[in-house]
């Protein structure tokens, strides 16, 4: 488990932690669950049905961020409550983006009560590399009266970004069962 920081100069209205977890690993799935604290004012897409769509970063999304040891590249997934989502390969830190091919749809979902919301992922492991990785787990998170928090490992600038190589602070082992 690891817990995401707000960024500074971006606070929430009511969120008071966002904390993060790989639930599973295996040959056929990566199963990760973001956990909300305080999630009163949080703003859920509307269902939307299945598909890829960009832009999801503008309202409530989930991100996971995953890495190769020693490689420039990466792959960010966006994961939308509204269960529309999307992938993408880069190059190297903002650079090279191109849509990442899926073998099928990542399935998500959200639970969410008066004060703790839960979304789950399960992503197809045959659309990710076999190896141990590096990863970061990200949010965008909206409220009420469209007040937005920027929330992931480290913050180190004075603009929220997620694809600073500090916020993929974490190993995965490569999957079992493979």
């Amino acid at each position: 488990m690891a817990d995401l920081t707000c960024h500074p100069a971006h606070p929430s209205v009511l969120v008071r932690s966002i904390e993060t977890r790989v639930i599973g690993h295996d040959r056929d799935w990566l199963r990760v669950r973001w956990r909300i604290l305080g999630a009163g004012k949080l703003v859920v897409p509307a269902f939307a049905g299945k598909g890829r769509a960009n832009d999801l970063w503008q309202t409530t999304c989930f991100e996971l961020f995953l890495k190769e040891p020693g490689g420039a590249g990466y792959i960010e997934f966006n994961l939308s409550p509204s269960e529309r989502w999307n992938v993408y390969d880069f190059t190297g830190r903002r650079e090279g983006m191109t849509e990442r091919p899926m073998p099928r749809e990542p399935e998500c979902g959200l639970r969410k009560g008066s004060d703790i919301a839960v979304f789950d992922a399960a992503i197809p492991a045959a659309g990710l590399p076999k190896s141990e990785l590096h990863y970061g787990f990200t949010a965008v998170i909206e409220e009420e009266g469209g007040v937005k928090s920027y929330w992931s490992f480290a913050h180190n600038g004075d603009a929220p970004d997620f694809h600073d190589p500090a916020c993929f602070a974490l190993a995965l082992a490569a999957p079992t069962g493979a």
